[in-house]
């Protein structure tokens, strides 16, 4: 499914059938927020949830990054980070629990040697390709760019 994904919105519709699949959980009505989160060659934050919201916010860094080094890493990444977040957004506070789940999940779904598995195993690994040579600090006000469309499954009517 993840190979058919045309959008952020296909690829977090494939994370939320994962999570269902495996924890039997789900939630409904998250909005997708790309923001510019800062980063440098080391670090960056690739997304977060902020406690009690109902939005997923992904750095549009790191994604324009990928586009332009590696292309074929973009539906991993993105399905990496949005299925992180998710997790969180359903409950899982604590970041080792959360980065468990996401490694079992993403092992269970695409097999140990997936890139999504590899990126959920040591993230790290692809930094080079992720991350921007100039050091950007985390802006004191954020942006968001809401995503269309982003959580279709829980829509049930037409507008």
């Amino acid at each position: 499914m993840l190979a058919r994904a045309k959008d952020l919105p296909d690829i977090f519709e494939v994370a939320k059938e994962a999570v269902r699949a495996k924890l039997g959980l789900s939630r409904a009505g998250l909005m997708l927020g790309l923001a510019d989160l800062g980063g440098d060659v080391q670090s960056f934050i690739g997304g977060m949830y902020p406690l009690a919201s109902n939005v997923i916010v992904m750095n549009k860094r790191p994604l324009a990054r990928i586009k332009g080094t590696s292309p074929e890493l973009y539906a991993p990444y993105a399905f990496h980070i949005l299925l992180h977040e998710y997790i969180h957004s359903i409950g899982f506070i604590d970041e080792a629990e959360t980065r468990r789940l996401t490694y079992e999940i993403s092992e269970n779904l695409f097999g140990r040697d997936h890139l999504v598995t590899k990126l959920a195993e040591d993230i790290s690994q692809f930094l080079p390709h992720l991350s921007y040579p100039a050091p950007t600090p985390m802006p004191k006000e954020i942006q968001l760019e809401l995503v269309k469309g982003f959580d279709r499954s829980s829509v049930n009517y037409i507008l």
